[in-house]
């Protein structure tokens, strides 16, 4: 009993500490710290001076900025795009009798189980299996 307790309680810390460190790598640093890491391992790889590091540094920045403010513009159009097909998908639901909204959503489901070239996901591993486990996925 006493084993278990101890093998749980590790488990937990490692889940705790895996799920922290998951966190730490999503969060992005800012334009301005990524510029400045990046110009700070150019310096140190190149054996910069200061004047080529200034420059680099502001080049970095701008690219930086460029970059973030692209990001954030594509976030923003997949949200709109999102909310659009929310919103046709309510629509429909709205037309649809019960019994059709039901295969619709089988339907859905069955769509969202193929894979990239169309064929259903457990097909694809059947045939794996049947090949020798090789090839493309």
């Amino acid at each position: 009993m006493k084993n278990w307790m101890i093998a749980t309680g590790l488990l937990l810390m490692i889940s705790i500490s895996s799920i922290a460190q998951q966190r730490k790598m999503q969060e992005r640093p800012d334009p301005e710290t990524r510029a400045k890491m990046m110009t700070d391992r150019m310096a140190e790889q190149l054996g910069l001076n200061e004047e080529q590091k200034a420059k680099i540094l502001a080049i970095n920045l701008e690219n930086a900025q460029k970059r973030e403010a692209k990001m954030a513009e594509q976030k923003a159009e997949r949200e709109a795009r999102r909310s659009q097909m929310q919103d046709q998908e309510k629509q429909i639901m709205e037309v649809l009798t019960e019994e059709q909204r039901q295969k619709w959503v089988e339907l859905k489901e069955t769509r969202r189980n193929r894979g990239p070239r169309g064929g259903m996901i457990e097909d694809r591993e059947e045939f794996r299996k049947r090949r020798g486990g090789g090839g493309i996925n």
